[in-house]
C-alpha cells in the first residue's frame, strides 16, 4: 500500500479557491494512478478526480469539470487539486486514494487500495 496524508483544506468563501496537496510514499507511488473523492455530510463518498500514473490521462466528475484541475509531481512524491470557482455544495472531506496498475479514472472506491485520512473544505455562501 501506499501511505498518503492530504492537507490544504480550510474554510473558503463561495468563489474563491483552494489547492489541496497530497503526500505519498511507501509503495513505488510513482507508478499508482492518484484520485481525490469527497464525502459531504450524509451522503457517501464520491469520486472528484483522478490521474493516471504517467499524468496524461485525466478524469473528473461532472460536478466539478471546468473548476477543479487534479495534477501530480512525481519528484516531489506529491498529488494536488487545484479547486476553483468553490460553491457551498463542494463543502466535504476531501480523500486521496491510489490504485496500482492500468487506469482508467474509475469512480468505484474499492478499485483503490490506498487512502488518506482526509482534510475538511467548508465552502460558505
Amino acid at each position: 500500500q501506499v501511505q498518503l496524508v492530504e492537507s490544504g483544506g480550510g474554510l473558503v468563501q463561495a468563489g474563491g479557491s483552494l489547492r489541496l496537496a497530497c503526500a505519498a510514499s511507501g509503495r513505488a507511488s510513482r507508478y499508482d494512478a492518484m484520485a481525490w473523492f469527497r464525502q459531504a455530510p450524509g451522503k457517501e463518498r464520491e469520486f472528484v478526480a483522478g490521474i493516471s500514473w504517467s499524468g496524461n490521462r485525466t478524469y473528473y466528475a461532472g460536478s466539478v469539470k471546468g473548476r477543479f484541475t487534479i495534477s501530480r509531481d512525481d519528484a516531489k512524491k506529491m498529488v494536488y487539486l487545484q479547486m476553483n470557482s468553490l460553491k457551498p455544495e463542494d463543502t466535504a472531506v476531501y480523500y486521496c486514494a491510489a490504485t496500482p496498475g492500468y487506469y482508467s479514472g474509475s469512480v468505484y472506491e474499492f478499485e483503490y487500495d490506498s487512502w488518506g485520512q482526509g482534510t475538511q473544505v467548508t465552502v460558505s455562501s
